[in-house]
């Protein structure tokens, strides 16, 4: 039997070798990150593969399940190692090879199949892995199953009961690609720059735009598991510039960036004007309420508030919930409610039926954009990006902080900021509407300024961000309350980019 996992041991030594390493703190919300192999080897991952089985059996789910791997150097080895545990916990396991996360949450339904195990570090740094995980389609683990996960794995509560079946499909990439592209033609020729950073939607997104009538300009899609230019995070600034400068050198229509497995995308339009996520958000669910009476959307709480201020949503009588940030959080809330869409600020988006599966795809949101400008054919990009009303708002920053200490640094700052808001106390320059606490703080002010301060659900990091109605100094005035606050505590370190 497969001994207890422990967090203590280090690599390049004998114990190191013997035992599984699996370090708690890889275990988010609602996926798993690890450094590998600093905080997880390969006989962690078999006790993760073990756990997992076990979580279907104490669920009462078949213990059948998709796993696929992204483009890095090691995700090969991290998925055989975690099918390993799979099978031995009496899984049937279909392996669709590389892929994209997407890819996979469609081969669920491709293969009839519950569950999804998708070995992914996303957008992190090389050095990281994780696994994306879900019980059924369209869903991935919420903070439930990954906390009775996380326990099971621990505490070594599995059981190498065998009677494991694996089974390789080796066409899921064509399968998929098939799917997205059996829709009509755009009947306007678009010139579109699709950025991928050399991560694994280089193999698949060039060659699904161009299929649906685009004239694709490739920017960094040969695979590449060590990143030469940038990370693929299209909320990256320095991804974002790349592809403004493509799009502006080859007179693109819009540009279209892919984070490193495919289930985001970000836009620059035809000005090389980059667009945050949640402003496309608001573009999109303009054009589909237009299309669909009383639509219903969900945005996370980092979203901008046009969304509920829009005349144009509102004259098409859409509504808008806000919710947890987070792609499982989102991606449940929209399924439960029958929102039409889900649109998180990072770029997960998620269209429920009739436009999609429930799942989040950066090629699907890549299409619906494609699809919007077709709708308008007297209209570039940027004249629908600026039909929307004017607001100041940032890039989603990230400073460092440990995930053993960031929840901690939270609850203060949700604390101070209440103390602040019950005394009357002004914040930049302002009276307080309203503090919403329901995923850290979002801080309103009176004339619609707001700021948000969360705990990174994937990452060792603090999330902030902040928008303004009215103008870029009141933009700013926030942060710098924020900044000002942050700098005050010592387990905080230093931001990925500031305003």
């Amino acid at each position: 039997m497969l001994p207890k996992p422990r967090a203590d041991l280090k690599p390049n030594t004998a114990e190191f070798e013997r035992f599984p390493l699996v370090k708690p703190t890889g275990f988010r919300e609602y996926d798993a990150r690890w450094l590998f192999p600093e905080e997880i080897n390969l006989m962690g991952l078999n006790a993760v593969g073990l756990g997992l089985a076990k979580l279907f059996e104490n669920r009462g789910i078949k213990k059948r399940i998709v796993v696929g791997h992204d483009y890095r150097s090691y995700s090969g080895e991290v998925k055989q190692a975690l099918m390993t545990g799979l099978l031995a916990g009496g899984c049937e396991v279909h392996d669709i090879g590389l892929a994209l996360s997407p890819m996979a949450y469609y081969a669920q339904f491709a293969l009839d199949v519950e569950g999804v195990a998708m070995v992914t570090a996303s957008h992190n740094d090389n050095g990281w892995t994780g696994i994306k995980m879900g019980l059924g389609r369209p869903l991935t683990l919420g903070p439930d199953e990954m906390s009775e996960l996380k326990e099971i794995v621990l505490e070594g509560r599995f059981t190498a009961e065998g009677g494991g079946r694996y089974i390789f499909v080796p066409d899921m990439a064509e399968r998929y690609i098939a799917q997205l592209i059996d829709r009509p033609k755009l009947k306007r020729r678009l010139k579109v720059v699709a950025a991928c950073g050399n991560g694994t939607a280089g193999a698949f997104a060039p060659q699904v735009l161009a299929a649906v009538g685009c004239e694709v300009i490739p920017l960094d899609v040969k695979l590449d598991y060590t990143f030469p230019r940038y990370n693929p995070n299209p909320e990256d600034l320095k991804m974002l510039h790349a592809i403004a400068d493509a799009v502006k050198e080859h007179g693109a229509d819009v540009g279209l960036g892919f984070d490193g497995d495919g289930d985001r995308c970000g836009v620059v339009d035809d000005t090389g004007d980059e667009i945050f996520a949640d402003k496309v958000g608001v573009m999109l669910a303009r054009d589909i309420s237009a299309l669909h009476a009383n639509a219903k959307f969900v945005v996370d709480v980092k979203s901008t508030g046009l969304f509920t201020t829009d005349p144009v949503l509102n004259a098409n009588g859409a509504t808008t919930t806000y919710w947890k940030t987070g792609h499982s959080y989102i991606k449940r809330f929209s399924h439960e409610t029958g929102a039409l869409v889900g649109f998180e600020k990072s770029g997960h988006f998620f269209f429920n039926p009739p436009l999609g599966r429930g799942y989040d795809d950066g090629l699907v949101a890549a299409l619906a954009i494609c699809d919007m400008l077709d709708r308008n054919p007297d209209k570039s990009m940027s004249d629908l990006k600026n039909a929307l009303p004017k607001t100041w708002q940032s890039p989603t920053m990230s400073p460092k902080c440990a995930d053993e200490l960031k929840y901690g640094v939270v609850d203060r700052v949700i604390d101070i900021y209440k103390k602040r808001a019950e005394a009357g106390e002004r914040i930049a320059g302002q009276n307080v509407r309203e503090l919403i606490t329901v995923n850290g703080v979002r801080v309103m002010l009176e004339d619609g300024t707001w700021g948000l301060v969360r705990a990174s659900s994937n990452k060792p990091e603090l999330v902030i961000v902040v928008e303004s109605p009215t103008s870029e100094s009141n933009m700013r005035a926030i942060f710098a309350d924020i900044d000002a606050l942050l700098s005050q505590q010592p387990e905080v370190g230093e931001y990925n980019q500031k305003i």
